[in-house]
């Protein structure tokens, strides 16, 4: 029997149509219909609102480039993409937590040796980062290639700033000897804004929400027989933490950097979960 469409059935008259071959598409199509059916039934929103919303995702699309994923950054501040995250990595144990990727890594970083510094354009407070990356026995890691990038001391990254940043500034690849063991020299890092000239910024601003990120270093730590580890170490005491515009922060992520002389230490440890199946 054939359902038209109406008000009270309109989850029904939409998913009547839905024959898709792939059985888990067809799940998530048919709760993606429910759900965003039930929440305009909830808000009754305007014809106004509604074309509103129409080009508020057409501008998101509209300002994406190769360097720019507005699409990311409205996941982030959302949430969605700690929420995704958090499902896809559920650590129990000593296995260090996942956080967001962001939408700034770059492929390809150079391979630099251990102790060598990231920081190419001299800018900001010098700091020495090191730990040693174990499984949850607390045994050292071998072969563990660690991804690892920041903002410079201007707080940009350098895809943001192609024209004033040399290439892989504030980037670099590290791989991990017989004692596990990883450091390099970089800068303190420092609270940022995430880009907010687009909608992602509007959306914030009606929302009553600042932009900013506290300070933080990212790492990818990948090894064969491993789940793949996407961090940050934070820093404590600093700015932002229970605010992070894209609800980063867990607290088993913030370290303690801690100033000596002229320059600034910090010393963190990352455990990886082995694979399972």
């Amino acid at each position: 029997m054939a359902i038209y469409f109406e008000e009270a059935k309109s989850v029904e008259a939409v998913n009547a149509r839905l024959a898709c071959s792939d059985p888990r598409f067809q799940q998530l199509m048919e709760a993606l219909v429910r759900h965003l059916h039930a929440f305009v039934k909830e808000t009754e929103p305007t014809m106004d609102e509604w074309f509103d919303a129409i080009q508020f995702l057409t501008w998101a699309g509209q300002i994406c480039d190769e360097k720019r994923q507005e699409w990311i950054l409205l996941s982030d501040v959302l949430g969605v993409s700690m929420l995704v995250d958090a499902i896809n990595n559920r650590r129990p144990g000593r296995a260090t937590e996942n956080t967001v990727l962001g939408p700034f890594h770059v492929s390809n970083a150079p391979r630099r040796s251990m102790g060598d510094n990231i920081c190419l354009d001299g800018k900001g407070e010098p700091c020495f980062v090191s730990g040693r990356v174990t499984d949850e026995s607390g045994q050292p890691l071998a072969g563990v290639t660690l991804d690892v990038w920041q903002t410079n001391g201007d707080g940009f990254y350098d895809v943001q700033q192609p024209d004033a940043q040399p290439q892989f500034n504030m980037r670099g690849l590290f791989e991990t000897g017989a004692d596990g063991a990883y450091s390099f020299w970089t800068t303190l890092p420092l609270p940022y804004s995430i880009p907010d000239d687009g909608p992602v910024g509007l959306l914030l601003r009606k929302s009553g929400r600042h932009p900013m990120r506290p300070a933080h270093i990212h790492f990818i730590a990948e090894k064969a027989g491993y789940e793949r580890l996407v961090t940050h170490i934070f820093v404590r005491g600093g700015a932002y933490l229970e605010s992070d515009a894209v609800f980063g922060v867990k607290e088993e992520l913030i370290g303690d950097f801690v100033r000596e002389g002229e320059s600034w230490r910090c010393h963190f440890d990352l455990c990886l979960k082995p694979k399972h199946g």
